[in-house]
């Protein structure tokens, strides 16, 4: 069995505004504006304070309902001289519904019409998950929530986006590591990103690992756990709420969430928490300046309850030996 070898973050800490290289050579802000969850009436005010705050990478996604009231705002942005379109890094997302090989540009085209923008920086496939369609994508655009189109298909129709200019890199959203390797080993541009869950109670070392280990960007799309919601809904245990979290919080004088975010970003991690409270966009930024010792990193790792609140993997080992080999256990496929 080959030695075990933990990828190195891509992206230095220490810079006043760290950046991740992806595969394309392009800078990726490391922190990104989520507005997922986002109301009507309150996201468009609350991307401007974002802005405003520092954020230059927006999370964004048709299926969200708000992107045209977001492009009003971004257009706000341009003319009031608040941000230039250079300075953002805007990512989108193609909806389940949408997988199919002509309705790809289209759905494509028709987010960046209610954006107001020219191109994405980065665009990605939202993996089918077994949940019904919300409604919320464009209506006869996709077949079903699961879809008739092979996902090498779908990502074949991505590759055309890119050379075409319509987005400058491409990348997944959820992928397991099954369907990771599948892409992977098929795509002729590579995916640049993986966004996933994954935060101190859904850790996803092989995952994590496996995308690191080829420079696939790993995104923590819930990084604080689904928070004080995914609490009130579900009766769930939240990370901001362990104890370990907030002992490590108290030694270091910052908040819970704090702790949570930077502990991501020490592990190579990009992470895009979500606000609408200008108080928290600041609180969610202002992580660079404290680091958690290796001692502290261990204690959080000790929390992953290998329980998702969105899918169910299943952890059967593989991948025993060779260059997918990131424990000694192995990596495990269904991650």
């Amino acid at each position: 069995m080959s030695s075990y070898t933990k990828p190195a973050p891509n992206f230095d800490l220490s810079s006043p505004s760290p950046a991740y290289t992806l595969a394309s050579g392009d800078k990726m802000p490391i922190i990104a504006y989520g507005t997922f969850r986002s109301n009507p009436g309150e996201v468009g005010p609350a991307v401007i304070e974002a802005l405003k705050a520092g954020y230059r990478h927006l999370d964004l996604a048709h299926v969200y309902g708000n992107e045209e009231e977001i492009g009003k705002a971004l257009k706000q942005a341009f003319d009031e001289g608040i941000v230039t379109r250079d300075e953002l890094f805007i990512t989108g997302k193609l909806w389940n519904s949408d997988h199919g090989v002509d309705i790809v540009p289209q759905a494509a085209a028709h987010s960046l019409n209610n954006l107001q923008l020219d191109y994405f920086d980065l665009y990605l496939i939202h993996f089918p998950v077994c949940w019904k369609h919300t409604g919320l994508a464009t209506p006869g655009w996709g077949a079903s929530e699961l879809g008739d189109t092979p996902l090498i298909d779908t990502w074949r129709a991505m590759e055309d986006l890119v050379e075409k200019g319509v987005c400058k890199n491409i990348g997944v959203s959820n992928y397991p590591m099954m369907v990771m390797h599948d892409l992977v080993t098929q795509a002729k541009i590579q995916p640049v990103c993986n966004q996933i869950e994954v935060h101190a109670y859904y850790q996803r070392e092989s995952l994590v690992n496996y995308c690191s280990s080829r420079n696939i960007c790993v995104t923590a799309h819930t990084p604080l756990g689904g928070g004080a919601l995914n609490s009130e809904t579900w009766d769930t245990p939240i990370p901001l709420k362990d104890d370990i979290i907030l002992e490590i919080a108290k030694k270091h004088g910052k908040s819970p969430a704090q702790v949570l975010l930077r502990s991501l970003l020490q592990r190579g991690i990009v992470i895009l928490p979500k606000s609408v409270k200008p108080h928290r966009m600041a609180e969610n930024k202002d992580i660079l300046d404290f680091s958690l010792t290796e001692t502290e990193m261990k204690k959080i790792a000790t929390l992953d309850k290998y329980v998702s609140y969105k899918t169910n993997p299943n952890p059967l080992s593989s991948f025993m030996g060779g260059p997918d080999a990131f424990s000694k256990m192995g990596t495990d496929i269904f991650d």
